[in-house]
């Protein structure tokens, strides 16, 4: 993927990863259904999601496939939002995600399991 993908794009994505490969047209369907989009909105934002890498277009029909997954751009989003606002330090964005609310223990105790499972037995 060339670019960080914007909210308008994202949108886009998220219908492709929750269909499938579609055509524009059911697209633009569902985003008129549920944010209230025209066609034209739609059809812009697709041309600008394959310009960007994360969405292939085929034809017949305007078939549009995701060449990007959730996942993939989650882990990008999650990368820049460190870099940007923690310094690099995954460390202190886990920090300030604890520390803004007041968790309860089993919830806490789901986080520690988590980070375990991702970091290995440190003890």
């Amino acid at each position: 993927m060339s670019a960080k993908l914007f909210d308008s794009e994202l949108k886009v994505m998220e219908v492709i990863w929750k269909g499938g490969s579609l055509p524009a047209k059911a697209i633009a369907e569902i985003l008129g259904a549920s944010i209230g989009w025209n066609k034209n909105t739609t059809y812009t934002v697709i041309k600008k999601c394959v310009e960007k890498g994360a969405v292939e277009r085929t034809e017949p029909n305007f078939i549009c496939k995701a060449l990007i997954s959730k996942d993939e751009v989650q882990g990008l989003e999650v990368d820049e939002l460190v870099d940007k606002l923690f310094d690099g330090s995954a460390e202190l964005l886990f920090a300030s995600l604890v520390g803004r609310k007041k968790l309860p223990t089993d919830m806490i105790d789901k986080l520690k399991n988590m980070v375990g499972e991702v970091g290995g037995d440190s003890e």
